[in-house]
């Protein structure tokens, strides 16, 4: 149907004014909420059919309904009055839009005509949709599926293996095979010095053959035998410890060391034998020059240097096969560091 309001024939342009405008958009709005609010009867009708078509009906009462729908539209006078009511909700609805474009053409102008800031003139008033001032439900908008980004996997960093380093190989010593040898060197000291302070005796005729296991068990408690033996033992021990595994040259050359310091353990012995601490110097310096050139001296050099020469032999020679196991040692080592850390499988 058509709006009363509109102007019959031709269009003409002609002014109007900003508030006649106004109050035309307001009336349109007007009508438009008073329609909105207000709906017809076909209108509620038409509301309610939409109601029931989106419940399910039961299965007995489809039938009912379907009966129901037919009766209601089986005579003429009931189907136009139905196509009127919804002739009337076109009409109305167009109305309203045209209502709405109207007043949004009056802000427009309102608008364009309005002074500016500092004029005599007042601004006008815009209009106010109360439509649009009531508050409006949000609609539910389902939100949309967003895909879920897959967190990176930390990367499996090798773990780092412990591998104990080999051990660097200590060089073996011959230090402590020397002294034991040189224990066994001296008690071989001891008994040539003793059997040599014996056939002195015997010689000399200050012994006779009826004393001589007296002589024997009083000479093993002296200070005479021990004291140059003690030292022929710490003499060869310590030349043992700075040749070390050094050749049997060595020793032979420096043997001779070893001999003096027996010497001077006779002298020293001999001076402990008379209890030094006891006497004057005098008489200590007087035993000293009685015992420089006497046969048990020299025979105490000379059985030191002996001794040092054959069992030196025998130091020397663990002390070449200890040179060879240090060097085989060393071999390995480095074999070992340039292979490199090896797994066990």
């Amino acid at each position: 149907m058509s709006d009363p309001r509109e102007p019959m024939g031709e269009p003409v342009e002609e002014p109007t004014p900003v508030a006649d405008v106004v109050g035309q958009a307001h009336e349109g709005l007007a009508e438009a909420e008073a329609a909105r609010r207000n709906p017809t009867i076909e209108e509620q009708n038409a509301s309610a059919d939409e109601a029931a078509a989106w419940q399910p009906a039961a299965p007995e009462a489809d039938a009912a309904s379907a009966d129901a729908d037919e009766s209601a539209f089986a005579t003429p006078e009931l189907n136009d009055a139905h196509a009127a009511g919804d002739t009337r909700a076109d009409a109305a609805a167009a109305d309203r839009a045209a209502a709405a474009d109207r007043a949004a053409a009056a802000d427009r102008a309102a608008a364009a005509d309005r002074p500016a800031v500092g004029d005599d003139a007042e601004p006008a008033t815009t209009a106010v949709d109360e439509a649009s001032a009531a508050p409006v439900e949000p609609a539910y908008v389902a939100p949309a599926a967003v895909p879920t980004q897959q967190q990176p996997q930390p990367q499996q960093q090798p773990q780092p293996i412990f591998v104990q380093a080999p051990e660097e190989p200590r060089p073996r010593g011959n230090r402590a095979a020397a002294g034991g040898i040189g224990i066994i060197a001296a008690i071989c000291f001891a008994a040539l010095y003793l059997a040599a302070g014996l056939a002195i005796g015997l010689v000399t005729g200050d012994l006779t053959g009826d004393k001589v296991g007296s002589w024997l068990s009083g000479e093993l408690t002296t200070w005479g035998l021990w004291v140059p033996t003690a030292v022929f033992f710490l003499a060869f021990w310590l030349l043992g410890a700075i040749i070390n595994r050094g050749r049997w040259g060595v020793w032979v050359i420096l043997g001779l060391l070893v001999g003096l310091a027996a010497y001077g353990g006779h002298l020293l012995g001999q001076l402990f034998e008379a209890q030094f601490w006891m006497i004057t110097a005098q008489q200590g310096a007087q035993i000293v020059q009685d015992q420089l050139f006497a046969p048990l001296a020299i025979a105490a050099l000379v059985i030191a240097r002996e001794l040092t020469i054959w069992f030196s032999a025998w130091i020397a020679a663990r002390g070449k096969r200890m040179t060879e196991l240090n060097i085989e040692s060393r071999r390995e080592y480095e074999r070992t560091l340039e292979a490199g850390p090896q797994l066990a499988d």
